[in-house]
């Protein structure tokens, strides 16, 4: 829903430039510049809770897509344990002394 109402507010101001402002039929790429500059004012005016809505749904799907797995840091943090807990009070390596 989210997307659709950015085009929209992208595609309404650069049809009012287009069809009311007839110097931007022959600079084109001067109505898209400002369609997209009034585009984003309107989308950090107006859909900032849209915005939120759409990133808590996407952090939620990837939180329980990834929840189970082990991440990089998790794996390293129980290797350098394992390799204390290996090593005795001396300073030895006790895997080592064989």
């Amino acid at each position: 829903m989210y997307s659709v109402l950015r085009l929209l507010a992208f595609l309404v101001p650069l049809g009012i430039l287009w069809f009311f402002f007839p110097i931007f039929r022959e600079f084109w790429w001067l109505a898209a510049l400002f369609a997209a500059l009034i585009g984003i004012s309107i989308s950090l005016l107006f859909l900032r809770s849209p915005l939120s809505d759409a990133s808590r749904a996407i952090y939620a799907k990837r939180a329980e897509k990834t929840g189970s797995a082990p991440t990089d840091e998790d794996i390293e943090d129980a290797e350098a344990s394992a390799d204390r807990d290996a090593t005795d009070a001396n300073g030895t390596d006790s895997r080592n002394a064989a």
